[in-house]
């Protein structure tokens, strides 16, 4: 089973490119993420045509994200964190699939930092946190995939001083990750390469993706019962580089 975590930048302008990955790749399971788009503007009968069952949780000109499966119609779980009754933001949707949980994730980018976005970001992320502890409660296995909008590591980015002031670097971005992978979540991509130097973005400036300029900010976290099931996890990098493309490239694992 191949497990994607897509963000797309928006699902209209990127409508090609996504449909032409589902039909290359044939994905079992994609959570796409930063769809830009109201519920009833989503191009659900485009994704049906090409053999999906989704869930959306969209929003109007910007968050919003979504789980598609293929062939069949995964079963809503919940959309939404609780914690914060005023945040209207679309930023996570939860379903099940036969024995397994998958959570679609657009965590706040935070900049400019300091400053309440960069509070927003910290919250969201305690917020994400307790969800995670309960998710793990029910002892299965269960996949949290997404734009996480934090660079783990210094080998997770092509400068540590290019991004040393931004949101996606600070310590206390990085301690709510790590406290999370504490719960007893496995970074898919981190195992599989452990050295780092492995990117999933590359932004639209400067040249970004001719320098080969990235980072890794798109995770997919199993749980211990999923991390069982882990025999793969890369980056589809090839797709960043076609026309039109999002800043973000497909970043997957496989399961047994």
């Amino acid at each position: 089973m191949k497990i994607v975590s897509y963000n797309v930048n928006g699902i209209k302008a990127r409508m090609e490119r996504l449909l032409e990955y589902l039909d290359e790749q044939k994905p079992d399971l994609v959570c796409l993420q930063e769809l830009k788009g109201a519920d009833e503007t989503l191009p659900v009968g485009d994704i049906e045509k090409a053999g999906y069952g989704a869930v959306w949780h969209g929003q109007k000109g910007f968050n919003g994200v979504a789980v598609l499966a293929r062939g069949q119609e995964p079963v809503e779980r919940q959309r939404g964190l609780a914690g914060d009754p005023e945040d209207a933001h679309s930023r996570y949707i939860e379903v099940e699939l036969g024995d397994l949980i998958i959570a679609s994730i657009y965590l706040p980018n935070g900049n400019p930092q300091p400053g309440p976005k960069f509070d927003y970001k910290l919250k969201w992320m305690d917020r994400l946190a307790e969800r995670a502890r309960a998710l793990l409660a029910e002892e299965r296995p269960v996949v949290l995939a997404g734009d996480f909008n934090v660079i783990p590591n210094d080998d997770d980015t092509f400068s540590v001083r290019a991004m040393a002031s931004d949101a996606l670097m600070q310590p206390e971005s990085r301690q709510r990750y790590r406290s999370l992978l504490a719960q007893g979540w496995t970074d898919a991509l981190r195992t599989r390469f452990p050295s780092g130097g492995i990117w999933t973005f590359w932004d639209y400036q400067a040249g970004c993706w001719q320098r080969d300029a990235g980072f890794r900010i798109d995770h997919l976290l199993l749980s211990p019962q999923a991390a069982d099931r882990l025999t793969g996890a890369g980056v589809d990098k090839e797709y960043r580089g076609r026309e039109r493309a999002s800043d973000h490239a497909p970043t997957w694992v496989t399961l047994r």
